[in-house]
């Protein structure tokens, strides 16, 4: 163990190591409950989800561990669960099996750039102001949705502003019960009054959230999901009846049924039967290829650079080298990898954890600290009928708080300079206010572009960022004549 993990080299123990990898656990439990939230409602069976999570998460983590030797660990991404079940299934509108598919195709996109060494292309063509945009966008969208499902706003529909109920156009009449409804611009967003169990729940739990961050206590994420869901029994919120069939057998049960499915003819089958569902398949899976890449090579940068687990001639030889020799290199390709397992698997894509970060911060310096943390993943599974009792008043401020720190990369960008901030602000809040990072990304991408070429700047318009927006610019004409 000391010299496969090489302690003695990073300068730490198997004591250190273990109560570094149960830290890293703890500070990320949270997320397995937090899943079958948000891709629940996409239709995928929840406790699938659950068990999905934990097995992807236990594949990415012990892969880091023993191939690449650092201490991050691995589960779906708070974002990306966001992005396949807003944007993907209810946006564009795939069903969870093509989702599945389109997360595999991402992971394999992903294993073809990074061992062919395309990252480098793609990393050097995007300025660094519009990955902060990317990252910080997708943290105001995971906020935006926090907010919308703890019930703190409201929106005013006026009827001259509806356009479509139910699909069809709108004539100041509807008969029977109203499953969608479309309005134009004039919807009016408005602060809820604060006058409802669920709404006072999601406060309660965002203020104790806030409180425990902020004293900076381990584990705060967790303590706050199981400390809401306790507060929400007497307040009625809570649904403390576990339905029949809800048992650890069950789970596994369902997650036979959705493991796989990526293939089937309901996935992969049915997902590039016509142009306007082809078009959507490619940007998306573009898109968030490209979001994951930038989301873990600054995880990976960003915490392993500040903390010594990745020296400069690691960071060297990723930015330089052909070889996979560098432990940036080997971590790459296990974020990559697990993301093609997590479409297979049955979730959305994953990502290194920031979290993993507090872990580092308890002494991890080895893979030794990840085998603990899966460890501690996989006796995740026996809280699989539990599922089901989380409300979304408990989840909700874990959302908001996430979206806050994520929103940190803002600060990369030179706002008071217009030539950065344009493409930067539309990135950013064309991900959150339409519901897609996809969009996001396309609108950064576009307005940089019409910008440089503004200034005459021709030559900082990089040949990637051209075909990305060209591939861009066709899904949007295909969209609208469609």
């Amino acid at each position: 163990m000391l010299k496969f993990f090489k302690l003695k080299e990073n300068k730490t123990t198997v004591r250190r190591e273990v109560l570094a990898g149960i830290t890293t656990f703890v500070s990320m439990a949270y997320i397995f409950f937090l899943n079958p939230q948000i891709l629940g409602q996409a239709g995928i069976p929840s406790q699938a989800v659950f068990l999905a999570a934990i097995l992807v998460a236990i594949f990415g983590t012990l892969f880091m561990g023993l191939f690449a030797n650092v201490p991050f660990a691995l589960a779906p991404g708070i974002g990306m669960q966001a992005y396949f079940t807003y944007t993907i299934v209810f946006g564009f509108g795939f069903s969870w099996q093509q989702a599945l598919a389109i997360v595999f195709l991402v992971g394999l996109v992903d294993i073809v750039i990074t061992l062919s060494h395309g990252r480098r292309a793609i990393v050097k063509g995007i300025p660094v102001e519009l990955k902060a945009a990317i990252g910080g966008g997708i943290g105001m969208f995971v906020t935006y949705i926090g907010l919308k499902n703890a019930g703190f706003i409201n929106f005013l529909v006026d009827g001259a502003n509806i356009k479509t109920v139910n699909d069809q156009a709108y004539t100041g009449k509807t008969t029977g019960a109203i499953h969608s409804l479309l309005a134009n611009g004039g919807v009016t967003p408005e602060l809820t009054k604060f006058n409802e169990p669920a709404v006072l729940l999601a406060l309660i739990g965002f203020i104790l959230l806030v409180i425990l961050v902020m004293r900076r206590v381990p584990g705060a994420f967790l303590i706050t999901l199981v400390a809401t869901t306790l507060i929400g029994i007497p307040m009625g919120v809570t649904n403390t009846h576990i339905q029949p069939g809800s048992s650890v057998g069950s789970a596994f049960h369902q997650l036979g049924g959705v493991f796989g499915q990526a293939f089937g003819a309901q996935g992969m089958g049915s997902l590039f039967t016509d142009w306007h569902h082809a078009s959507l398949a490619i940007v998306t899976i573009f898109a968030m290829g490209l979001t994951g890449l930038f989301d873990a090579i600054g995880t990976l940068i960003g915490i392993g650079n500040q903390t010594g687990i990745f020296s400069q001639a690691d960071t060297k030889a990723f930015e330089e080298n052909n070889g996979f020799n560098s432990k940036m290199d080997r971590a790459l390709v296990v974020d990559t990898f697990t993301t093609a397992f997590a479409g297979i698997a049955g979730t959305s894509n994953t990502t290194t954890f920031i979290e993993s970060a507090a872990g580092i911060a308890a002494g991890a310096r080895t893979g030794l600290a990840n085998i603990v943390t899966a460890l501690g993943f996989g006796l995740m599974v026996i809280f699989a009928p539990l599922v089901s009792v989380i409300p979304s008043a408990a989840t909700a401020p874990l959302l908001i708080l996430v979206g806050i720190m994520m929103m940190g990369e803002f600060k990369k960008i030179a706002w008071e300079n217009l030539e950065v901030a344009i493409p930067a602000f539309f990135t950013s809040v064309f991900m959150a206010f339409s519901y897609s990072i996809s969009y996001g990304i396309a609108a950064g991408f576009i307005f940089f572009i019409i910008v440089k070429v503004a200034l005459g700047k021709f030559k900082e318009i990089s040949p990637v960022l051209l075909i990305v927006s060209l591939f861009f610019l066709i899904n949007f004409i295909v969209l609208a004549v469609m």
